[in-house]
């Protein structure tokens, strides 16, 4: 795509390419064609050094500027956002594409193109010198709704990685994939709101002000029509009349200069929304053990209760097994006297026998005060417990940004042992073993395209990779594998059993397979005995 040529303010205006300045220092929140333009304009004077990206959120990048103000580019439909900020929260790459953003989005930041007034913005790096060269590539921030994306593309136009790729199936007219150019949305004709006259707005004339406004005039989405609506002091569904188009006209002129809506409702910007998305499996969890606390205590409460209840089963037992000889077979009560209370009349099961009836109300009268006991002991500290979760939830829903990340950080588990087993083979390779489906599923998935895959033939049992990277590799170093491959099979122990061995580029799963369920082709045999290796 050819940069825009900027000869005059109209033109600087119409292509929006800035360089701006030094009146940049705000913040600015841009979703709309001139709250775009007006955030570029607040861009330091290009081309402007950069100091590399962060990433606060999936769907979020920051460029950290040598000069404040940051740009942060929230690309994930259905509302992007392109802001200017102060400060630079966020951390390392968290996405494949964030990565490869992260290594080939480099150097000065040398253009900034905005597409008329459409919600498209291009940004071009200079690219920099290093081992590996990082060279000159272009950004393409479609803030497009619904079709919102982020994409990087060569200087020539051709995608190099795109955060949300897009097929034939979704789109037969415009597909966004890494290998092919870049095109822009279509063509539109609308009016330029820096050059409007009353004359230009007589087509509004007997239409809904939000929605004509949206048709007609350049830059002007739906929050800003209804911004222009209240400047003109109209209403939004209000049907335009000749006697408007003066009032308009000022109203857009104004909202040029300042495209941002004077609202007292506040507007949730990407730093809001970003808090609230790590906020909430926070306080899910939270919440959680809030639950199983509150239910905890109930359970202490109906404990006591049930403690009541432990002398009449323990007395239920006495009178049992004191009468036992008076008790018919398969009763289903039978009332007994009772030396100080007179008559009891107690439930029995009837498949039970006098003695063992009894033997059931002792353990329920001793299970009844064991936890009564224990609801004595542990309910002051659950109490305790839930006291200072209930603190913590009020701590985290007030916790800013930067706290919410540091404390995701502190609370993510450490780094567990690689899946599988991991073993050592004549001739210096590395063999992996999976030990069930889910670690036959990604140690297969984890090889490389080079490395020698094998599996007991027709049996189920392990995957066995050779660590051989295309290298080829010796006939004990196959023997070895192969004897893995068969003693961690249904065949363990079991003399010359076949174990199939290809290149990893030849194995495949299927659509919908079950974890470990796998094809292959190209495949040889080896037969050994079913018997552990010295490793």
């Amino acid at each position: 795509m050819q940069n825009a040529t900027v000869k005059s303010p109209s033109d600087r205006a119409v292509h929006g390419l800035y360089r701006s300045g030094k009146d940049w220092l705000c913040t600015v929140r841009a979703v709309e064609g001139l709250q775009i333009a007006a955030a570029l304009r607040k861009l330091p004077p290009l081309p402007a050094e950069t100091r590399g990206w962060r990433f606060p959120a999936e769907d979020t990048a920051v460029l950290v500027l040598a000069d404040n103000p940051n740009l942060v580019l929230r690309y994930r439909p259905p509302n992007p956002e392109f802001d200017l900020v102060q400060d630079s929260a966020g951390g390392p790459p968290r996405t494949p594409f964030q990565k490869q953003l992260a290594a080939r989005a480099r150097g000065p930041l040398v253009r900034a193109e905005q597409l008329k007034l459409d919600r498209v913005v291009v940004f071009e790096f200079g690219g920099e010198p290093g081992f590996v060269d990082a060279p000159p590539v272009k950004l393409i921030f479609e803030l497009t709704g619904r079709n919102a994306n982020l994409i990087l593309t060569n200087m020539e136009g051709v995608i190099l990685g795109i955060d949300r790729p897009v097929g034939a199936d979704q789109n037969r007219y415009r597909q966004l994939r890494p290998g092919i150019r870049w095109n822009p949305p279509p063509p539109y004709a609308k009016l330029d709101p820096h050059s409007l006259n009353e004359s230009d707005l007589e087509g509004l004339v007997g239409r809904p002000l939000v929605r004509a406004l949206v048709q007609t005039v350049d830059g002007i989405g739906p929050r800003l029509a209804a911004e222009t609506a209240r400047r003109a002091g109209l209403e939004p569904q209000h049907i335009i009349r000749r006697e408007d188009l003066a009032a308009l006209l000022r109203a857009i002129s104004s909202l040029v200069q300042n495209p941002h809506p004077h609202s007292a409702a506040p507007v949730t910007g990407w730093r809001e929304e970003t808090a609230a998305a790590l906020r909430k499996p926070l306080l899910a969890a939270l919440e959680r053990r809030k639950k199983t606390l509150e239910r905890r205590l109930e359970d202490y409460a109906r404990a006591r209760a049930d403690a009541s209840n432990a002398d009449v089963w323990q007395r239920y037992g006495d009178l049992l097994l004191a009468y036992a000889h008076e008790v018919p077979e398969g009763s289903r009560e039978v009332t007994l006297e009772d030396w100080e209370a007179g008559p009891v009349t107690i439930p029995l099961d009837p498949a039970l026998s006098p003695s063992e009836n009894a033997a059931r109300y002792y353990r329920r009268a001793k299970r009844a005060r064991a936890r009564a006991e224990r609801s004595r002991r542990e309910e002051p500290r659950t109490r305790t417990e839930l006291e200072n979760l209930q603190r913590e939830i009020a701590r985290v829903r007030d916790l800013p940004l930067r706290e919410l990340q540091q404390l995701l950080r502190q609370q993510r588990p450490r780094e567990t042992a690689q899946p599988g087993l991991r073993l050592s083979a004549p001739g210096g390779f590395e063999v992996w073993v999976g030990r069930n489906r889910k670690e036959n599923d990604w140690l297969t998935r984890s090889a490389h395209s080079g490395d020698i895959w094998m599996h007991a033939q027709g049996i189920p049992g392990s995957h066995v990779i050779i660590r051989a990277r295309g290298k080829p590799a010796p006939l004990d170093t196959l023997i070895f594998a192969a004897r893995l491959a068969a003693y961690h099979s249904r065949a363990r122990g079991e003399k010359n059993v076949p174990v199939d061995y290809t290149r990893k580029k030849h194995v495949w799963r299927r659509k919908g397979a079950a974890p470990g369920e796998v094809f292959y082709t190209q495949a040889k045999t080896l037969f050994v005995d079913a018997e552990a290796p010295e490793a």
